[in-house]
């Protein structure tokens, strides 16, 4: 067993030969066997016992993770194999499979160049894996395939061997419509995993075996042989003669691209800036000698290095005492050392050229997401995902004394999660720590409370909603309060298909004039009229502020202060103070005192948000309640409890099936119906249910529910039980 100080030396010399590189993620639904398969390439590196791979969950090193059994972080290591008398370095993350953490998967698929899409054969293809293979597939990421835990199929259900071969083909289906669905356009039906090709591997991580085409020419070793093994209780022998880590590092190696050759495609969609300049140009090549270029995917806060910036070059090198700029914080920043994450451990090593994974340390406020440079540049595309916090739980400290200790530390847990949104409710000064779901928050409270040594209440988690409209309004005329000035408003909704797009092309902010004009393109690309996108003045949470005045001498006096208004009226709608979106919000016409003294902030702020206030309530608003697509396995005997169990949670059912022994059932639930679910479903299933739930989106709440739950925030929030009415906006 190597040292990891060792393998880092072998792989700081490894990172200078780009051609023999292999960044690459693990992606899976939660126990497909991601961290298992990790554990055993990890052995194969020399790092940890082969005897103990597989059960050391070498990658799991968080103490939650051991005593959860489930992966929370995203975690890296780089390894090292000798592949055809050659050495390469591979840099592997592991990444979580609970929807919740799905965050560090998209993080994650940032950095690499491939992913190895796990699939337990029996469970088949699961929506968390169709989430994770279509994020890997938005960032250009080219995937394989490894069919795991083969061995239930034959021990547990008992299948003959064409029943196993249907199965076999029925998930390699599964996976490449998911990919034809969403591979890039150049790459639709290349793509594809094949068998024949060698990019589908079928095994059992955990007892250390697999085959693939290309080994069964190797070994000889055939689907017969490996039924026969595995039903005659010798899997020991069949991991002997096919070890899984050798089949799994042949597909690796072979049919992975290296960063030269995937940065040729992935710079064009990851990066915005001009592909023809310097920069362009060296991230294209993976030049390591050109400027440097790092996009920062992870931030761990060190209680002794501090701030560890973990992230992929693109071009150039990085190295102890380089001074960096932090392009979207508009800063520099000198690295105190640079390293290699092994798991737990970082090793410092020499320098980080381009094409690889590595670390900063002391790039003090760098966020993930952050672009760090040699020079100011464009910064790399935000993160593509529209998953978004859907549940809140509000959190004070036990002893007062500990509230500025608190807010830091929630600060550090936001910086090392940013899916982990955190603000104060104005109203009441409540601190309000918003998260993907029950398990989330109950690891954000733990990391503060144990973590961070800061005892803690929290209230029982609240559900965010959001506010729209399902109409046009009426034409508001709003009044400042001194009468000088009036502002028209109308509010229509945006179109479902445009909302979509707006979301995906995440254009949020401020539109200024004449030096946008990138904005200004992705809003007709979206169906925006070339003359309306013009006249776009900002975006806030999928809402679009438009000004179609003309002819208003003062109106661009008041600009930003009626873009203000329309944020404060979006971030807390008229209806229960949750967020406003998918709403055109038109300034229509406008008449403005000639003197600036009479329409200040003072005038205009309240003018245009009651006006906005006024056009949503005359607009039908409606509720939109968060809902997660909930998968969930049980014995057979268990149907009836478990499906009654559903339906008194308003779960919408959209597949079930059965598998041998097991049922699976897939269903549309909402958010507040799953508070608690996870005690009922194991009172259901004495403790036999085993379930995971993924953030779908919002739907309207059902009108029967529209006055029992706005009643409930609104109280929740100190507010009269009763919406104001538009007539009230506009008198007051």
């Amino acid at each position: 067993m190597a040292k990891k100080e060792d393998i880092a030396k072998i792989a700081n010399k490894l990172m200078q030969n780009q051609k023999n590189i292999r960044n690459l993620g693990i992606v899976a639904h939660i126990d497909h066997g991601k961290t298992t398969l990790s554990d055993s390439l990890v052995a194969a590196s020399g790092i940890i016992s082969e005897e103990l791979a597989g059960k050391q969950q070498f990658m799991d090193y968080y103490e939650l993770e051991q005593e959860r059994g489930i992966t929370i972080n995203a975690a890296n290591v780089s390894l090292v194999y000798k592949y055809n008398s050659d050495d390469y370095l591979v840099n592997l993350i592991d990444t979580p499979g609970h929807v919740d953490f799905g965050g560090d998967v998209i993080r994650a698929m940032r950095a690499v160049d491939g992913v190895i899409v796990v699939v337990d054969v029996v469970e088949g293809v699961m929506p968390q894996t169709e989430t994770v293979v279509r994020q890997a597939l938005k960032e250009h990421v080219k995937p394989v395939l490894f069919l795991n835990k083969v061995d239930r199929l034959i021990n547990e259900l008992k299948v003959d061997p064409e029943e196993m071969q249907r199965r076999f083909v029925k998930v390699i289906a599964h996976v490449n419509k998911i990919i034809n669905d969403y591979a890039p356009a150049d790459y639709k039906g290349k793509w594809d995993v094949s068998v024949q090709e060698g990019t589908v591997v079928f095994g059992s991580a955990y007892n250390h075996w697999a085959v693939s085409i290309s080994s069964m020419k190797k070994t000889g070793i055939s689907f017969k042989d490996v039924y026969e093994f595995c039903k005659n209780g010798d899997q020991a022998t069949l991991a002997k003669k096919s070890p899984v880590t050798d089949v799994i590092i042949d597909m690796i190696i072979t049919h992975l691209p290296n960063p030269i050759e995937s940065q040729k495609y992935r710079i064009k969609k990851i990066w915005g800036g001009d592909l023809n300049s310097e920069e362009g140009k060296s991230m294209l090549a993976c030049d390591k000698s050109g400027p440097f270029t790092m996009m920062v995917t992870d931030v761990v806060i060190d209680q002794h290095a501090g701030d560890v910036a973990t992230g992929r070059v693109y071009s150039g090198s990085v190295k102890k005492g380089t001074d960096v700029y932090l392009i979207g914080l508009n800063k520099t920043a000198k690295i105190q050392q640079v390293a290699l994450f092994m798991g737990a451990d970082r090793v410092i090593v020499d320098e980080i050229p381009a094409g690889n994974i590595g670390s900063l340390i002391g790039v003090k406020e760098a966020y993930a997401g952050e672009t760090v440079a040699s020079k100011p540049i464009d910064l790399f595309e935000s993160f593509m995902s529209n998953a978004e916090p859907v549940i809140t739980m509000s959190v004070e400290a036990k002893d007062p004394k500990d509230l500025p200790r608190l807010i830091e530390v929630i600060k550090q847990v936001s910086k090392e999660d940013p899916n982990v949104k955190t603000d104060i409710n104005q109203d009441t000064g409540e601190l309000l720590v918003h998260g993907m779901g029950e398990l989330h928050l109950e690891i954000v409270k733990y990391r503060i409370d144990h973590d961070h040594k800061v005892p803690i209440n929290v209230s029982p988690p609240i559900v965010v909603y959001r506010e729209t409209i399902t109409k046009p309004s009426q034409l508001i005329e709003a009044k400042t309060p001194n009468k000088h000035n009036k502002f028209k408003i109308i509010a229509e909704p945006i179109p479902t298909e445009m909302y979509k797009k707006v979301l995906e092309t995440g254009i949020e902010g401020k539109i200024r004039e004449n030096k946008d004009d990138e904005k200004v393109q992705k809003l007709i690309n979206i169906g925006i009229d070339r003359e309306t996108a013009k006249r776009v003045w900002a975006l806030n949470h999928g809402n679009i502020i438009v000004n179609r005045t003309k002819g208003i001498i003062h109106i661009g006096e008041v600009k930003e202060l009626i873009i203000q208004a329309f944020f404060d009226a979006t971030n807390s709608g008229p209806v229960s103070k949750e967020r406003v979106t998918g709403a055109f919000i038109y300034i229509d016409d406008a008449t403005l005192h000639e003197d600036a003294i009479h329409r200040g902030p003072a005038q205009v702020l309240p003018a245009v948000t009651r006006g906005i206030y006024a056009a949503i309530m005359t607009a039908e608003p409606i509720i939109q309640e968060p809902k997660q697509k909930l998968s969930i396995s049980f014995p057979n005997d268990y149907l009836g409890d478990v499906t009654k169990e559903l339906q008194n949670r308003r779960v919408q059912l959209e597949d079930m099936r059965t598998e041998g022994e097991e049922t699976y059932v897939v269903g549309k639930a909402p958010v507040r119906e799953l508070i608690g679910f996870s005690a009922s479903a194991r009172s259901a299933s004495q403790g036999r249910a085993i379930w995971t739930a993924e953030y779908w989106g919002y739907e309207p709440l059902p009108r029967e529910l529209f006055n029992k739950v706005v009643k409930e925030i609104r109280t929740r929030k100190g507010l009269s039980p009763e919406p104001q009415s538009a007539e009230t906006y506009m008198d007051s």
